[in-house]
């Protein structure tokens, strides 16, 4: 019972952050304008300078994890074609083939990701997810076109890829972090006036992003093929865990690394799925359902994933 409390009150807080932004929402002191503006600052500003703080200031050489790397990849590689296969057996319309497949890989990583490993491993933590991070999206995102141009390739109304091979080179979460693996890797100084800014903005970072994500939920985008959506869901938050632990315990990670690997896989469907849906001309309303489907079910999903890896003490 104490372990389950413990895992509560890692999982919880996080839940109740996005609840409260829901709620400020609900009564109107969030409208659609200000959450918008907000995911806008946190994906453009704020996340990149966390990230940069967080990664420039850490010992390289000391939190990188290649195999933690190279096996969480592979994770996502897995799960593209484990969700590819499934939806092109049951015959699912290319546009829907996409979303699901997507939807079945790209987790949340930087908002609910970096949220869960601070509060299960604290700053040391955050650090190794935020580099850990700073690999992954590139690999998320190429996954992520894959499935959604790959089914429409033959049709004319497809959207063209070399939009999205400009979004991966100018993701400002991918800039921020190779900036802040340079800058740790060969020991670059940071001024100490810049280092307490970059402090103060770093700890706006994820209450902002949670916020944002209560503000922007909408049980009305859970409509559609449901059925659909919660098998997506499923192979998001329980599938790719799985596997990832699988991969990485293969690969030789262990502790805190093989912890944070596993919380990482195991984030629910990024938002970003639906708007590249709608963008791509994929199903946009399956993947909105997939988001919103896999943001309520994570709460039940981490709170296992962590009792079993308190369980195993990681």
């Amino acid at each position: 019972m104490a372990l389950f409390f413990e895992t509560v009150t890692i999982v919880l807080p996080i839940f109740l952050v996005i609840g409260l932004g829901f709620l400020l929402r609900h009564i109107g002191l969030f409208n659609d304008d200000f959450t918008q503006q907000t995911n806008r600052l946190v994906y453009l500003v704020f996340l990149p300078i966390l990230l940069f703080h967080k990664i420039s200031q850490a010992n390289f050489v000391s939190y990188f994890n290649g195999p933690l790397v190279i096996g969480s990849s592979l994770a996502i590689a897995s799960l593209f074609i484990i969700s590819y296969a499934y939806a092109s057996l049951r015959r699912y319309p290319a546009p829907s083939l996409g979303s699901f497949s997507q939807g079945s890989f790209r987790g949340n990583l930087a908002y609910i990701g970096l949220a869960i490993c601070l509060n299960a491993y604290g700053d040391s933590g955050l650090t190794r997810a935020s580099i850990l991070m700073g690999f992954l999206v590139p690999v998320l995102n190429l996954f992520a076109i894959i499935a959604l141009i790959w089914p429409q390739r033959n049709k004319d109304s497809a959207a063209p890829a070399h939009n999205w091979r400009r979004e991966i080179l100018l993701n400002p979460l991918i800039l921020a972090s190779f900036a802040g693996i340079s800058w740790s890797y060969f020991s670059l100084p940071v001024p100490v006036i810049l280092k307490s800014s970059l402090g103060i903005v770093s700890g706006l970072t994820l209450p902002l992003a949670l916020l944002a994500i209560g503000g922007s939920f909408s049980l009305q985008r859970l409509k559609g093929d449901l059925q659909s959506a919660g098998i997506a869901s499923l192979l998001k938050l329980i599938g790719m865990p799985v596997v990832a632990a699988l991969l990485l315990t293969a690969l030789g990670v262990q502790g805190t690394d093989l912890g944070i690997g596993i919380l990482l896989a195991g984030t629910p469907a990024a938002t970003a799925t639906y708007i590249m849906a709608h963008q791509m001309k994929a199903d946009a309303e399956l993947a909105g359902s997939i988001v919103m489907l896999s943001t309520l079910a994570s709460a039940f999903s981490y709170t296992l994933l962590l009792v079993l890896l308190r369980h195993y003490g990681l």
